[in-house]
């Protein structure tokens, strides 16, 4: 005789109780395609919802990833079987167990009932049968089936979105991010950025490739990501959950514009990559649209082509860029990994550090500051660079103050000198080199001046009076500049330093061409002639940030976005000052539980920092502003 069918009893969700092993249908309303979790599982994270209108949240664990459900999208019918319940702040959740089995049923009313499941036996009923027809129809009504989904003819910058498409092409850009070549059938209708690696890197028919360059577009995906990327086959169909399109320009040509792709990491907003089988009925629909699409029609377009913009944008994301980036930690992208709201923790600090723009690889050190220590940070040695205070300074001035300036560099074509004796001072003199332009001497408050012999005091009052000073000493023959351990430009109260590592200093005579233009003096164009890489003032912050489920650092070096306050001027200004405690008050208000605390949405990006052998991942808050009503 044939084995019968056991019978099974499912439990509505308004039913269940802590403690139990229960059998269960419900309509998917969220749930994040499997991911690797911390251990050596997959996981994958479902809500549910019934007739009842309860929802219950599962967690579903799993070394094999066929084992968990197949879900494809919001509103599919799921069936678990054996699932523990356990109550958790005065909520249910559902977590797998010792036989924990699950079939997954497309929502579609009407759609036929074909079980996505990856065993070999189970059982089916037509009582069963009409239970996903009547929650399919009840779902139907009562769930948004419809997600963000879209074609990429349909995409906009700054979309976050569901996009089902066919993989073409794949390769590794580095160690925290993959790149995924895919295709719709559609056109963007902006043009798009070009992932740039290495040929023999890329992964996939080069001919067909070629066929389709207008229609491709590059996807690079992040973190937790890459493991799945790199395992996806080319020709497979995909599913790429909360996808991001992002509005970017190239440096060169900042007037064009186009749109990146990123699948950043982490998992909110259900953020995954699904493989589609063929048989799935969207896979089936949009390769009947991609057999119908005419590709000479879509090579022959007279807009410009995403293939057309590799000259303008390549050097953004070639591979030793795309490590530049992550290291530097500059915005150049929505290499946005995580979106949160988080609540901030009562241990922010306040710091100033000083950071070079350059376009070498660098180590970032994440030394917490205090205020009276301010670093640089070096392209080439990797090695952080303290920057004096304004006695170190002083101390520098009045080493160099102990030589006597030379009189046969006293004046020259294109500056002026005047020297004075300091009274009870020892007979120190002061050399002040006045630069001319048209062989004229300007306003003051047009005038640079070089100084030697002065004193930090002295240097200070001169400085209220013309517009930029250079700290310079005598040799036998020529003028130079002070160490860069010092400031090499001084700008009223703010002050200009280079890197000593980076820079490729040239003499002082280097001025002489910018004297004989009309000059502007600007601390940029100084730099420049005078070989020196300059350093820029940041702002160095820790966040201490937690969701409700864990704590996380996260740092922000940022130049004046965040608070729309320049870093250079916060030292100097103390009105600047009070409004940095005012906006930190707000953020992070004393004497208050956590519950209390503001929430703070953001933008936040992994990054790996290697410290001799070992490898850290470290986060970085960016691309994320105070609002006005907060300041």
């Amino acid at each position: 005789a044939a084995p019968v069918a056991p019978k099974y009893t499912y439990t509505p969700l308004n039913h269940l109780k802590g403690g139990t092993i229960v059998n269960l249908y419900g309509a998917v309303k969220f749930f994040k395609p499997p991911y690797v979790s911390k251990g050596t599982d997959y996981c994958s994270v479902v809500t549910i919802v019934d007739q009842s209108n309860v929802k219950l949240t599962c967690t579903l664990f799993n070394g094999n990833l066929d084992a968990l459900p197949k879900i494809y999208k919001i509103g599919d019918i799921v069936r678990f079987h054996r699932i523990k319940i356990r109550e958790y702040n005065k909520q249910m959740q559902g977590i797998t167990g010792i036989g924990f089995a699950s079939l997954t049923f497309d929502g579609t009313v009407g759609a036929p009932i074909v079980p996505r499941t990856s065993s070999k036996s189970y059982s089916f009923t037509e009582e069963e049968q009409k239970t996903i027809e009547e929650l399919r129809t009840w779902a139907a009504s009562n769930l948004s089936v419809c997600g963000p989904t879209a074609k990429l003819s349909g995409i906009q910058p700054m979309l976050f979105f569901d996009l089902t498409c066919q993989l073409v092409g794949k390769a590794e850009v580095d160690g925290s991010s993959f790149l995924l070549k895919v295709w719709d059938g559609t056109k963007c209708p902006h043009p798009s950025w070009k992932v740039l690696v290495e040929e023999s890197d890329l992964e996939g028919d080069k001919v067909l490739i070629h066929r389709l360059r207008n229609l491709i577009v590059d996807i690079l995906v992040y973190d937790n990501h890459v493991k799945l990327a790199k395992s996806l086959k080319v020709g497979s169909f995909l599913r790429i959950y909360s996808l991001h399109t992002k509005q970017a320009s190239a440096e060169n040509q900042p007037d064009v514009s186009y749109v990146e792709f990123h699948l950043h990491g982490g998992t909110c907003y259900g953020r995954g990559i699904r493989v589609l089988p063929e048989n799935n009925p969207d896979v089936k629909e949009l390769k009947a649209f991609m057999d119908s699409v005419n590709l000479t029609e879509s090579q022959n377009v007279e807009s410009m082509s995403s293939m057309e913009l590799d000259g303008i944008f390549g050097n953004l994301s070639c591979k030793s860029n795309w490590k530049l980036i992550h290291s530097l930690l500059l915005h150049k992208n929505s290499t946005g990994h995580v979106i949160f709201n988080i609540a901030l923790k009562k241990t922010w600090s306040v710091f100033l550090s000083f950071k070079q723009k350059v376009f070498g690889r660098y180590k970032i050190h994440m030394d917490l500051l205090d205020q009276k220590t301010i670093f640089t940070y070096s392209s080439i040695s990797q090695q952080k660079q303290e920057v004096p205070d304004g006695d170190d300074f002083d101390l520098i001035l009045r080493d160099c103050a102990a030589s006597a300036p030379n009189p046969e560099v006293h004046n020259s074509l294109w500056y002026d000198c005047e020297v004075w004796d300091t009274e009870n001072q020892g007979q120190r003199k002061i050399a002040v080199h006045f630069v001319k332009h048209d062989e004229l001497l300007q306003e003051p408050e047009d005038t640079l001046i070089m100084v030697q012999g002065g004193t930090l005091k002295e240097i200070r009052k001169l400085s209220r009076r013309f517009k930029c000073i250079i700290p310079v000493r005598s040799t036998k023959e020529d003028l130079e500049l002070l160490d860069l351990s010092a400031p090499f430009l001084l700008q009223g109260k703010i002050w200009h330093y280079g890197c000593k590592q980076c820079s490729n200093q040239k003499t002082i005579q280097s001025l002489s061409s910018l004297a004989e233009e009309e000059p502007s003096w600007e601390p940029t164009e100084i730099a420049r002639v005078l070989g020196i890489e300059p350093l820029q003032y940041v702002f160095v912050m820790k966040f201490t940030l937690d969701d409700g489920t864990g704590a996380l650092d996260a740092y922000l070096f940022d130049y004046e976005k965040f608070f729309q306050i320049p870093a250079s001027e916060v030292l100097t200004s103390s009105l600047l000052q009070e409004k940095m405690e005012m906006i930190m008050n707000i953020l992070c208000p004393s004497g208050t539980k956590l519950d209390d605390l503001p929430w703070l949405e953001c933008f936040i990006r992994s990054y790996n920092v290697k410290d001799g052998m070992e490898q850290q991942v470290c986060y970085q808050i960016f691309d994320t502003m105070v609002a006005e009503d907060v300041i």
